[in-house]
């Protein structure tokens, strides 16, 4: 099993893909030529799932980061006789800039070892394991390097040096001050001849990935406040983390990293979530520029598109493409993450009622308001439609935000985003050419408010609660002031504000999802860093920008080594659990750093605009 660090990985993008590489240079996680293909490495699933390692034959250390403004690794071996470094990349479309990141990027793997000082002898071991590691793929010498045949995929590895092939490659090359060797990995579908590329062209394929990245965060990256820094980086980790193509955002590029060590708690995150629409447009409109929001939001709604008469069945998660049936399996050949069984692939969530989703979407319609003049009247009619479903369906139990494998509830997180989806959608009725729709919009969102604020507060928890009736406490209901609902020092928020950091947060000041709540499933989870960083947008629209910058710095901190976050933190060992990395904690982290820079620059919270 394999039993690397979750937060030993770092990421590599072309904005269609990712790959994760650990410090010690192996690669053990790419899925060619999409975020959503089977895994050609899955070492970080199986120690038998594949993997590409270049590294130095005998003891070193080592250090890494990304070039600057980039989100291509550089990672430094120092070994007894001399230093070496690593460049890591995916290969961008050449001479594609800003906006066209990723625009046809060639599904090329890139990495140029080159020694800086004495002599380093390194190792290189190549292992394609495609379909998750299901085929060991002919492995055929050829002028310049191998090919790879096997199942749906064909490979091409670039290499100056020769390899002793067994049901792997290997090779070993003694370099010196100033002496490289370049690698590339091209990927074709089967029957297909990938490209051999030389050692000129592998760097310039480097170099100009370097520039592409540059480009783009020239272009989008203009905020002004504390964490400056990771405010950047996690713009680029969302950048990274889009599928170029349709503008759709995985929630992260892995699947069955787990929520516990040894637990069953592993799904695919490969797929994008109405859910995190609205919170994702906050952040790209903090981290990167409105063209990214526009894209997302015009993916996000061309996929969710139902016909109107069926708005109410509006789906919670897509494919990167919009596809809709994501089937969930179990890989029982691959022994999981530290032993954490079951591998899945595909999500069963996607055949779940989930409420929210008619709140998400239209607030981020909202946010993008000015964009709406540009969609055609059935898409309109879609959105307006989205409106009259919360107000017909409020009062139905759902699964909620966290996707409980139990039976439904009356979450008041899903109720909460009804009510958001009435008052948006009474902001946009003009757009939306609904006017006629505002007084039943309008007595709907007052007998939701009314609800929630006799159902959903309790008095023995002093907090609002998880569910209707419920004194269990959810971070959830943070997002309260966020949306709009309450403001954040109003007395019964700040009692729930209380609630949370009394009760629902760990010793070392990371806040769980919920506790005691019989979600379907056993074993137990990590703490949340997305509730983490909602506290502290809480606090500091609370005017309690001190503390809200404790909670931030605690959930920051737990960022590895180049500024990547998972979904969760062990509470015993501190270590990072989840998918990697998680493009909710990223979004998390902005959206509270943005609100935490308002509040200490003129005392008032307000959206971003």
């Amino acid at each position: 099993m394999s039993d690397v660090p979750i937060g030993d990985y770092a990421l590599l993008s072309d904005c269609q893909t990712a790959a994760l590489v650990n410090s010690a240079g192996s690669i053990d996680w790419l899925c060619l030529p999409c975020f959503d293909a089977r895994s050609v490495f899955g070492r970080i699933l199986d120690q038998e799932a594949g993997h590409w390692s270049i590294r130095p034959a005998g003891e070193f250390t080592s250090s890494r980061a990304y070039l600057d403004r980039t989100m291509v690794l550089r990672t430094e071996f120092r070994t007894p006789t001399g230093t070496a470094t690593l460049t890591d990349a995916l290969a961008c479309g050449l001479d594609r800039r800003g906006h066209e990141l990723g625009l046809g990027s060639p599904h090329l793997l890139l990495r140029v070892l080159e020694c800086t000082e004495g002599t380093v002898e390194a190792l290189l071991e190549f292992a394609p394991r495609p379909e998750y590691g299901m085929i060991r793929p002919l492995l055929i010498p050829v002028e310049g390097g191998l090919r790879c045949h096997g199942g749906p995929d064909t490979l091409g590895l670039c290499s100056p040096l020769p390899f002793e092939i067994t049901d792997r490659a290997r090779a070993r090359v003694v370099l010196r001050t100033g002496e490289r060797a370049a690698f590339a990995l091209q990927h074709t579908p089967a029957g297909g001849s990938p490209r051999l590329w030389s050692q000129a062209e592998i760097l310039a394929h480097v170099a100009d990935t370097v520039a592409a990245w540059r480009s783009w965060s020239e272009l989008h990256q203009a905020y002004r406040g504390p964490w400056a820094p990771l405010v950047y980086q996690s713009g680029r980790v969302l950048q990274a983390l889009t599928f170029q193509p349709t503008g759709a955002i995985v929630a992260a590029p892995t699947t069955s990293l787990p929520e516990s060590v040894g637990g069953v708690r592993n799904w695919d995150y490969r797929f994008a979530w109405v859910r995190d629409a609205s919170f994702t447009l906050d952040a790209l409109w903090v981290a990167a520029c409105p063209d990214e929001a526009e894209a997302f939001f015009a993916w996000m709604a061309q996929a969710a598109a139902n016909d109107p008469a069926h708005c109410a069945d509006m789906q919670i998660m897509f494919g990167i493409r919009g596809e809709r049936d994501l089937t969930e399996r179990e890989l029982g050949h691959l022994s999981g993450w530290r032993g954490s069984r079951p591998v899945r692939v595909g999500n069963g969530a996607w055949q779940q009622r989930q409420l929210d989703v008619y709140g998400e979407l239209l607030s981020a319609a909202h946010r993008l308001r000015a964009y709406l003049g540009g969609l055609d009247d059935p898409t309109k009619q879609f959105l307006a439609g989205l409106a009259d479903a919360a107000a017909d369906r409020w009062r139905e139990p759902d699964q909620g935000i966290w996707e409980v494998r139990s039976g439904p509830q009356h979450f008041v997180y899903s109720k909460l985003m009804c009510w958001v989806a009435l008052a948006r959608a009474i902001d946009l009725a003009e757009d939306l050419r609904a006017t006629d729709r505002i007084p039943a919009w309008t007595a709907a969102r007052e007998e939701i408010r009314a609800a929630i604020e006799r159902e959903g507060w309790s008095e023995e928890a002093g907090a609002y609660t998880q569910s209707f009736g419920s004194a269990q406490l959810d971070a959830s209901v943070l997002v309260m002031p966020i949306v709009g609902f309450a403001p954040a020092d109003s007395p019964r928020m700040r009692a729930t504000i209380d609630a949370v950091r009394e009760r629902l947060t760990s010793p070392d000041g990371l806040v769980y999802r919920y506790l005691a709540t019989d979600d379907g499933l056993p074993g137990e989870e990590g703490t949340f860093l997305l509730c983490t960083f909602w506290l502290a947008q809480a606090l500091a629209m609370a005017g309690e920008p001190e503390a809200a910058r404790g909670y931030f710095e605690r959930a920051a901190s737990a960022a590895n080594d180049v500024g990547l976050l998972a979904e969760e933190v062990d509470p015993g060992s501190g270590e990072l659990l989840g998918n990697f990395p998680q493009a909710f904690s990223h979004i998390g982290l902005v959206n509270a750093a943005w609100a935490i820079a308002r509040a200490e620059q003129d005392g008032v919270h307000r959206p971003p605009q």
